[in-house]
């Protein structure tokens, strides 16, 4: 990059980090004057979990949640009887729902009885609680619940699709305001983990009817609330990126999703930011492609910097207004620069007829159609922005599908 391009990439940030600042402290004020409490550690009866001795014998004692891989959970229940799993689903639901490396099937099945255990107190306490209802829609039937987690504002998983099945497979991290609560919401549909899951899933099977696919996804980190100093700087990104990249090794030891490629990643907004922090672990074993929309930066300066081996792509739409505050890290705020931006050096794609910040997985947009060749492996397919359609450089855009087969 040249002096002059360097000086203005400089300014372009600073006055951005001057307008973020402004909005957010001056006359609108931060929209919540607290600090959400990052949920992190083992779940919930961890300690009744490593106090069982049922399996009896030196070798045969239940491996730590907090210190065992991914890889030696898939061991240790691979060693298991039938019987002995079934009880400790039943004796450890909240546990074993949440063990990455588990066996799919106990895990859905662990995670029902720990819901409506959830659900059973909810009601006693409040027969009229709203969260009683969030936890009954959650144990309609076919619903597979991968993960979940009712400390804080709760974090859960979802699988659409036979995961277990699947020749192609993606995952779904969001941004801000993602909870429990606000897992599926019905007034924003395609703005939601439950909603982007569920369009994405339905337009790879359009696109392939042929390749078995899932979508996953995945609340399991502790989102910000509001436009505050949580979703401005990157501490809870943080806290959760250990998380999404244990959750994707768990992956890899329980599905058949590497069988023709690792899943797809598709981080939305601030969950772009977590994508960033953990993709130095995302080698392309666990994952193909990296995708972010909607971002606000990845805490890096370019693609090369994030250090992972998976390909990275990037999208926005013109009308998201994101793009006011992205490309910056100044005095602690910010995430760095725009993955849109061709210096950044993502693969941007069209998102041509998505509406704002979370329109993305709308049907009939190219986000959508581009979301789901890329998890597809249909590279040739995919239509590369316009040079004026993501980023901020004037130069024809390159061709985002170079050296893909």
């Amino acid at each position: 990059m040249s002096q002059t391009l360097r000086t203005r990439h400089y300014a372009r940030r600073l006055i951005t980090a001057a307008l973020t600042i402004t909005v957010m402290a001056g006359t609108a004020g931060w929209t919540v004057a607290y600090e959400e409490q990052a949920i992190t550690g083992p779940p919930p009866g961890t300690a009744a979990w490593l106090a069982d001795h049922s399996l009896g014998g030196a070798g045969r004692e239940l491996p730590d949640p907090a210190t065992a891989s991914p890889a030696g959970i898939a061991r240790f229940f691979d060693r298991l009887t039938g019987v002995q799993r079934k009880a400790l689903v039943i004796r450890h639901p909240e546990v074993v729902g949440n063990l990455d490396g588990a066996p799919l099937g106990l895990r859905y099945e662990a995670n029902a009885r720990a819901i409506r255990a959830a659900w059973h107190k909810e009601r006693k306490a409040d027969p009229q609680s709203p969260l009683a209802e969030r936890y009954a829609a959650l144990l309609r039937p076919g619903r597979q619940i991968l993960a979940f987690d009712p400390r804080g504002r709760g974090q859960v998983a979802e699988v659409y699709g036979d995961l277990a099945a699947a020749r192609r497979t993606a995952v779904i991290v969001p941004g801000s305001d993602i909870d429990l609560d606000h897992f599926d919401r019905t007034d924003d549909p395609y703005g939601t983990p439950a909603g982007m899951a569920r369009s994405l899933r339905a337009r790879m099977a359009e696109d392939a009817l042929a390749t078995p696919s899932a979508a996953i996804a995945w609340v399991g980190y502790t989102t910000p609330v509001g436009l505050g100093p949580d979703a401005a700087t990157s501490r809870l990104a943080r806290a959760g990126a250990p998380r999404l990249d244990r959750f994707l090794a768990g992956l890899a030891m329980t599905t058949a999703a590497t069988a023709d490629a690792p899943p797809a990643v598709f981080c939305h907004s601030y969950g772009s930011v977590v994508c960033g922090l953990a993709a130095s672990a995302m080698d392309r074993a666990l994952v193909s492609d990296l995708v972010v929309l909607g971002s606000p930066g990845m805490r890096a300066d370019s693609a090369e910097a994030l250090r992972t081996g998976a390909r990275v792509w990037a999208a926005r739409d013109r009308t998201d207004w994101i793009r006011r505050v992205t490309g910056y890290d100044f005095l602690g705020l910010g995430h760095g620069d725009d993955p849109t931006d061709r210096s950044f050096g993502a693969r941007v794609v069209s998102s041509e007829s998505a509406h704002g910040h979370t329109g993305y997985f709308a049907p009939g947009t190219d986000s959508l159609r581009n979301f789901s060749r890329i998890a597809l492996g249909k590279f040739a397919e995919v239509r590369c922005a316009e040079a004026d359609g993501g980023g901020t450089g004037t130069d024809p855009a390159p061709d985002c599908r170079a050296g893909l087969a």
